[in-house]
């Protein structure tokens, strides 16, 4: 766009079916298939997660059909490795985690979730599992294997630690210091215990916990995101504990997040002057609608795996 490119290894979100003739043959015509990587999104936004997806999916299809054919191709062996080359990449970012744009994953249009999403670190996480089992060993992978193995253990770390909260995480948020200068500090992100939103408190069940949606520096996103968790869940990035934790807390929340019509993406909803900050006055996002805490019954198949 705009005589900039993005990395090698983004997959493109969608393709677009074009009719064009053939070449030697004016009369005849052939389907070519153009490729989307953001260029024609509505906000030109990059779709981070496909790629993630793909490998995912690549994975699963060997799996279950005993197929390994597929991904021992040379070519798909070298689409893994750029994907992950783009993901491993070396920048100016302190944490383990993906640092993206704002919609770019399911959640593709202004929600807030620029930083470094729930969703996208779990299928992440997911990713790099899938593509270690899949990479070939040769003597090209060796650097990339090590680094996907040094990433897994600093990224699970990373979400277990800092993404979880619950009554007792509430309760130490409440008594953090501010403005800790040291590498031994408690308060690591200086979270403003005043972020801690009325909802929460009154919302949080006593039995049970979540992932966050988000966390940057002083800025913690406490919406409930369902992908993220329930994929945290099927990939393990969350423990055991854990794990049942925000099963439980689903079930004590079934109302809100279930319901007549499952399954909300979010919990709450922006609203108000939040929702025309955060989202732009979006009229697709308005609050208990599409994004912006709207069900899709498409996530049932998440939260049933």
């Amino acid at each position: 766009m705009d005589c900039h490119s993005p990395g090698q290894g983004l997959m493109p979100a969608s393709f677009k079916v074009r009719t064009v003739p053939l070449e030697g043959d004016e009369s005849a015509t052939e389907e070519v298939l153009d490729p989307d990587f953001g260029e024609a999104a509505i906000g030109r936004v990059a779709p981070v997660d496909s790629g993630l997806w793909w490998i995912i999916l690549l994975r699963a299809y060997g799996k279950c059909s005993g197929d390994l054919s597929v991904q021992e191709r040379i070519d798909v062996q070298t689409g893994i490795k750029m994907i992950l080359k783009l993901c491993l990449a070396d920048g100016f970012d302190m944490f383990p985690t993906l640092l993206v744009t704002d919609g770019s994953c399911m959640i593709d249009r202004r929600m807030g979730i620029h930083g470094h999403p729930l969703e996208i670190q779990a299928l992440f996480y997911s990713a790099l599992l899938c593509a270690r089992e899949m990479l070939a060993p040769d003597d090209g992978s060796a650097d990339l294997i090590r680094a996907l193995n040094n990433r897994l253990i600093a990224l699970s770390f990373h979400i277990r630690e800092y993404y979880w909260v619950d009554l007792k995480k509430l309760n130490e948020i409440y008594r953090y210091k501010t403005e800790e200068y040291s590498y031994d500090a408690v308060n690591k992100f200086n979270i403003y215990p005043d972020q801690i939103s009325p909802w929460l408190v009154e919302w949080m069940p006593n039995k049970g916990g979540y992932l966050i949606g988000n966390l940057q520096p002083a800025h913690m996103d406490f919406r409930f995101f369902s992908l993220g968790n329930l994929w945290s869940i099927v990939c393990s990035l969350s423990t055991v504990e854990q794990s049942h934790a925000i099963l439980d807390l689903i079930e004590a929340k079934w109302a809100d997040l279930i319901a007549d019509m499952p399954l909300k993406i979010c919990y709450p909803a922006l609203e108000g002057m939040e929702w025309q900050i955060i989202t732009g006055s979006d009229p697709k996002n308005t609050p208990w609608s599409y994004h912006n805490g709207g069900s899709w019954p498409t996530l049932l198949w998440q939260s049933h795996a």
